[in-house]
């Protein structure tokens, strides 16, 4: 006996998808980290690069820059001498917050059933 195949029956959106659109942006290799240290305060380029241990400058550069485009991360030069950089999040990155921290908490649990 042959299984029916089921119509979808949910409406496309009228425009890209916004789980797509979010995704988009915390869904690359490093991005998430960044926006979980950047949540607490604000921190300079070696400060992020300590924090995440074995990425390379340039990775961490192009994150920034990809996020700093997206409107997710302010990069403020500070008036010192030397100039020092700071990364923030902006209002939009605070957003993301809760979504990062829910991420956290499913790992967390993921990690607990896996040492069971």
């Amino acid at each position: 006996m042959a299984v029916v195949r089921r119509k979808n029956r949910v409406a496309p959106p009228p425009e890209k998808c916004p789980l797509t659109e979010c995704l988009s942006i915390i869904g690359g290799a490093w991005t998430p980290n960044i926006i979980w240290y950047l949540s607490v305060q604000p921190r300079r380029f070696s400060e992020l690069k300590n924090d995440l241990g074995s990425i390379s400058p340039k990775v961490l550069t192009e994150r920034l820059k990809r996020l700093e485009a997206d409107g997710v991360v302010l990069r403020e030069v500070k008036p010192t001498s030397p100039p020092t950089v700071e990364y923030s999040l902006t209002e939009l990155g605070n957003e993301l917050k809760p979504a990062i921290e829910a991420i956290v908490n499913v790992g967390h649990r993921l990690k607990a059933l896996k040492q069971q």
